[in-house]
């Protein structure tokens, strides 16, 4: 394990982030969780542990002392932002400013060598656009806050369970311009990231890549769309003259058996939910998201916010238990989760 803490935003506070914390916390020692500081409004911790009725000794602390009192209480680094209280299940776009400065301090504390990883509670996007918040995401967020000389790497998202990992080559648009957003140079950048990453943070010697077609059937030679045989394959070729192992176009529909699972490390999808539908059915309470491409080590639960069920204690912390011991095992050198 990494000698550093792992960073954890607090995320939307009106979400099922703020439960999520305390609950990992609560949960620290059956779940063999690694030391983690939640950069969060400790008042706002302490009004959802009222609300739930739970008794979470907190302490207010530096990064230093994390590893030192997470034991005894949940280390609370303040985010210092002054962004009102939020109630629970009740967003307000009024605190999106304490839920993005809790996302720039874990990414200066991990590029300032205070963290080893970022781990980041779920955030509502609806609510920080209308708080201008002008990012498409979480992922791209963090690309930007990781750019150096004003040049943004590619934001790669891995959704990662033990039973599966997946790649999707378009993330958060509509699935009506995947068709013109997708081309072989995205598709190579995106799998050779990928690669690196598997070999990199996750031990892989030589990974393995199956890689979706666009089309039902991978386009049936043109029969289904022309997309599979004019962008998809070139790209693996290209993959395969770099020395990448890239199989495919594949039918996305006999992809993600068990057997065919047991024939690759990673699935590089082409959308979305060609991607997210087979891990949540997989792995629904134990994915975590993995954001590869940048110059730090970043995992988040692969849920959402869930308002609707906010502040009434049933959300499982699942989710961000294996986010967090997945962070802290890609931190360690060497390692193999």
């Amino acid at each position: 394990m990494s000698a550093l803490p792992l960073a954890l935003t607090q995320g939307d506070p009106a979400g099922i982030g703020p439960e999520l914390t305390l609950g990992a916390w609560l949960e620290r020692e059956e779940r063999g969780l690694p030391a983690f500081g939640c950069i969060a409004d400790p008042d706002q911790l302490a009004l959802v542990a009222r609300h739930l009725g739970w008794s979470v000794p907190m302490r207010i602390c530096g990064w230093d002392d994390v590893d030192s009192c997470f034991a005894q209480a949940l280390p609370v680094v303040p985010s210092g932002t002054g962004a009102p209280l939020a109630e629970p299940a009740t967003p307000n776009p009024a605190t999106a400013g304490g839920t993005i400065a809790s996302i720039d301090a874990a990414v200066a504390a991990v590029m300032n060598g205070q963290a080893s990883a970022v781990v980041t509670n779920p955030i509502a996007k609806s609510v920080l656009y209308q708080a201008s918040f002008r990012h498409p995401g979480h992922t791209e967020y963090l690309a930007h806050l990781a750019a150096r000389d004003g040049v943004e790497k590619l934001p790669v998202m891995m959704l990662w369970s033990e039973a599966l990992a997946v790649v999707p080559v378009t993330i958060h648009v509509a699935l009506a311009r995947v068709p013109a957003l997708l081309t072989t140079e995205l598709i190579v950048e995106t799998a050779r990231i990928a690669a690196a990453a598997l070999r990199e943070r996750f031990g892989v010697a030589a990974p393995r890549l199956a890689v979706a077609g666009l089309n039902p059937h991978a386009g049936e030679n043109g029969a289904m769309g022309g997309e599979d045989e004019a962008i998809v394959r070139p790209a693996i070729e290209a993959l395969r003259q770099e020395g990448i192992d890239a199989r495919g176009p594949l039918p996305a529909d006999t992809m993600f058996h068990e057997r065919a699972r047991a024939g690759y490390d990673a699935a590089i999808c082409m959308y979305h939910d060609q991607a997210l539908i087979p891990i949540k059915t997989l792995a629904f309470d134990e994915g975590v998201n993995v954001t590869l491409g940048l110059p730090f080590i970043r995992t988040s639960p692969d849920h959402g916010t869930a308002f609707d069920i906010a502040g009434r204690g049933i959300a499982r912390p699942d989710s961000l238990c294996a986010a967090l011991k997945l962070a802290a095992r890609m931190a360690r050198p060497g390692a193999t989760p």
